[in-house]
């Protein structure tokens, strides 16, 4: 059973801006490779629409061919560990990374198609344990998921990169 929390900011206290919703259904990718973690992505129907508020809001997806540059700066967020001895945050974290070629992804299971690697090249930054999910947010749209990080900061994390799921996303609204 999974029940949502939307518009949370501090996990230690009940916030006025806070919807507890149950989710109804979870949809995984049906390709999804758990060794490589390629396709990890999953869509959750909610059992209620959620109130639009100004905590609570929705954000835009790519289009198919809506690929991020490398060099880009983006967003993630998060309440995951913040380091390896760390606890996790109890209020959402922020952190701004950098769009990395392919290169970057040297020596691990990634797909430049269906992942995106991000990442600080001169600091220690990066998403962490308990951050997978959480979005890549540049420009104001949402092209990528946390899927797994790295044990060394300075390497990029892998990011699921939304765009290419965008038409099976679209497929699964329409039959719900």
């Amino acid at each position: 059973e999974i029940t949502v929390t939307l518009g949370e900011h501090d996990v230690n206290k009940t916030e006025s801006t806070q919807q507890k919703i149950k989710g109804e259904r979870q949809i995984a990718y049906p390709k999804y490779n758990f060794s490589s973690k390629l396709h990890d992505i999953m869509l959750l129907k909610l059992e209620e629409q959620a109130e639009l508020t100004s905590a609570v809001d929705v954000i835009s997806l790519p289009g198919r061919s809506d690929l991020i540059k490398p060099r880009k700066m983006c967003l993630t967020a998060g309440w995951g560990l913040t380091g390896v001895a760390d606890p996790s945050s109890d209020t959402l974290r922020k952190v701004k990374l950098r769009i990395m070629d392919e290169e970057a992804s040297k020596g691990r299971h990634y797909d430049n198609s269906f992942q995106v690697c991000v990442g600080s090249p001169r600091r220690k930054r990066s998403p962490y344990e308990g951050d997978s999910g959480g979005p890549l947010l540049c420009a104001g749209m949402a092209h990528g998921i946390v899927s797994h990080d790295c044990e060394d900061a300075k390497l990029p994390a892998v990011f699921t990169r939304i765009s290419s799921y965008v038409p099976w996303i679209n497929k699964v609204i329409k039959s719900m």
